[in-house]
């Protein structure tokens, strides 16, 4: 009887939406409220909890700040060696610090480890002045990126978490589209992420002293293949956090959102993880082949290289036999010039038990220019000579 009941109740809170349910129906306990488990590559969803529900992430909020640093990096905008200048605003922080001073100067990459070991609300500033002139262009620069990315339920007041504001709010799954959208693009944010304890030093006019960093990730130390991401609570927003793993080359995006206590959140992520990995076999094929080239059609050259636009990844839940994935190129046999570089030129075609799973653009791997009448005669006058 006791058993009957205990099922009767569970299924009467799946109907309520109490417990959340996994990509394969089976049930994983935690007590966090909001929380959601992606694997990076593929950006499947694996398990969700009320992941579309509006709740302050604190200190979560700096992974936008950094994605946005390393985009400026990757555009030459700024770069690691370049000092940037602590305001009055910046050092007026609260909240977690690495106590910089007004006037102080440090590099981008000093202040990227203040931002991603030890949360340096000062540091967030800092780097968002220096990109932006000011904290909210900063801030209105991630709220337009954030809807790029296709965040629908983000909108951020600060760069880094501290405010109580309730128009600061973000999702479990928003947090997983930027955290996916940093670790895939820049993976050297795992060289910060999974530094435990680092000294800086403030070079100001009161003298020289070192601050040590520590990173606020406990998972580092106690979860096998922790590579990062980003810690936050505040009173509001309780305790959050996006975890990063990576295990037989599967990597894996755990968020936790207003967990009740910092054991929570990281033993609710960890058991995320654990079910991930437990389940997931990843499929690679990083097409290293050399593919065949294209003939042109009026071209200064007759025929043009292709490439691969990229690797294809296949994320199996199922416990498929993934050595039965077939590949097939479809390509084009002949094309007219003008080309360009990156033009499409077809597909690799993956098959698993005869249905298509996914495929990877074929792309025109250089420019040929349209002939013209002196291209035509030196043709012709080769072709007399030989």
């Amino acid at each position: 009887m006791k058993k009957f009941l205990a099922t009767l109740l569970a299924a009467l809170m799946f109907f309520q939406g109490v417990l959340p349910v996994c990509a394969e129906g089976e049930s994983v306990e935690i007590e966090s409220p909001s929380a959601i488990l992606v694997e990076a590559s593929t950006g499947t969803v694996l398990y969700e909890k009320a992941a579309d529900e509006k709740r302050s992430p604190a200190s979560v909020t700096k992974i936008m700040t950094a994605l946005l640093i390393f985009e400026a990096i990757e555009s030459g905008k700024i770069k690691l060696t370049d000092e940037a200048v602590t305001s009055a605003h910046a050092k007026s922080m609260g909240g977690s610090q690495v106590f910089l001073e007004e006037g102080e100067k440090q590099t981008v990459e000093t202040l990227i480890k203040c931002i991603m070991i030890a949360s340096g609300n000062d540091a967030a500033v800092t780097m968002a002045e220096h990109i932006s002139g000011t904290e909210q262009e900063f801030v209105n620069l991630m709220n337009r990126r954030a809807k790029e990315l296709g965040m629908l339920n983000t909108n951020f007041v600060d760069c880094c978490g501290l405010t109580e504001d309730p128009n600061h709010y973000t999702t479990a799954r928003d947090i997983a589209i930027m955290s996916r959208e940093l670790v895939t693009r820049f993976p050297q944010i795992y060289d910060y992420t999974t530094v435990w304890m680092e000294d800086i030093t403030h070079v100001t006019r009161q003298g020289t002293k070192v601050f040590g960093l520590t990173n606020t990730n406990k998972l580092l130390r106690s979860y096998e293949g922790c590579k990062g991401l980003k810690t936050g609570s505040t009173s509001i927003a309780k305790y959050c956090l996006s975890a990063t793993a990576v295990r037989n080359g599967i990597e894996l995006i755990s968020v936790i959102m207003t967990a009740p206590n910092s054991k929570t959140r990281f033993a609710n992520a960890a058991a995320l993880l654990n079910y991930g990995f437990g389940k997931c076999v990843l499929y690679t094929d990083e097409n290293k082949d050399v593919l065949p080239e294209i003939r042109v059609k009026r071209g200064v050259e007759k025929t043009v290289p292709c490439r691969y636009e990229g690797e294809f990844n296949y994320l199996d839940t199922d416990g498929a036999d993934l050595s039965a994935i077939k590949k097939e190129i479809v390509m084009q046999e002949e094309m007219e010039a003008p080309l360009l570089n990156g033009d499409s030129a077809g597909e690799a075609q993956y098959f698993l038990n005869g249905k298509k799973i996914g495929a990877v653009k074929l792309l025109v791997d250089k420019d040929v220019e349209k002939a013209g009448f002196f291209d035509y005669l030196k043709e012709a006058w080769y072709a007399y000579l030989c």
